[in-house]
């Protein structure tokens, strides 16, 4: 496909640089949710791959400025940077980006070190998505009720649980989650939907869900004081 130059868009405009795993997965799924996404890689297989999911699919060095200066990368809303395992072009591409002055740049890092870097050079910010599914399958080990797990920081984390079976019929005043372990109680998902004011003496039923927000190791001894086998 030609270079071409986009037009800013009422509707939010994402461009993904780097299209392993993750930055595939990222452009099509933004793609399904009705975005413009440009995809770019300096791999025409990898490009050609994600053509047919996404608006635009360029093949292009994101290490020359001026060849991201065509693409107008600066029109662009949210620019993904999520190279692999190149970390001098993962840095030089997000410096280049933002002399070009694009808005949020998002960077997948390797590892700490990597990540410390992005952002002293002006990463908006820097995800680690090996790690974080790491933390994933771990979580899901020690407690198979743990549906998901998003750490917020070092050392806060939202996860949902799945409602243990000696919760069933109780009611969240009678749980007390927030005296027994100091962890606060977001929301209860039921069927689908989302409760953010869920009420205290409400029954919880077998299916729901729990979101709940608190320091890690908390989450922790929540988490196993509920484990099931």
């Amino acid at each position: 496909m030609s270079k071409k130059t986009f037009a800013r868009h009422a509707r939010k405009q994402f461009a993904i640089i780097g299209l392993g795993r993750f930055g595939s997965s990222v452009a099509k799924y933004l793609a399904e949710l009705g975005y413009e996404v440009l995809a770019v890689d300096d791999n025409a297989q990898r490009v050609q791959d994600v053509a047919h999911a996404v608006t635009h699919a360029v093949t292009a060095d994101s290490t020359d400025e001026e060849a991201m200066l065509a693409l107008g990368i600066r029109n662009f809303d949210v620019v993904v940077v999520a190279i692999g395992q190149d970390i001098q072009s993962s840095i030089l591409t997000t410096l280049i980006l933002k002399d070009l002055g694009v808005p949020y740049i998002i960077v997948k890092a390797q590892n700490e070190l990597h990540g410390k870097v992005l952002g002293k050079i002006g990463a908006d910010k820097v995800v680690f998505p090996e790690r974080d599914m790491g933390l994933r399958v771990a979580h899901h080990l020690i407690s198979p009720n743990i549906l998901e797990h998003i750490e917020l920081s070092a050392d806060y984390s939202i996860v949902e649980m799945k409602l243990p079976s000696v919760m069933y019929g109780k009611n969240l005043k009678q749980l007390d989650i927030r005296q027994k372990f100091n962890c606060n109680v977001l929301a209860v998902k039921r069927g689908g939907e989302m409760n953010i004011t869920p009420r205290a003496d409400e029954p919880l039923l077998k299916d729901d869900v729990l979101v709940i927000v608190g320091k890690n190791d908390l989450l922790t001894k929540l988490e196993q004081a509920h484990a099931e086998p």
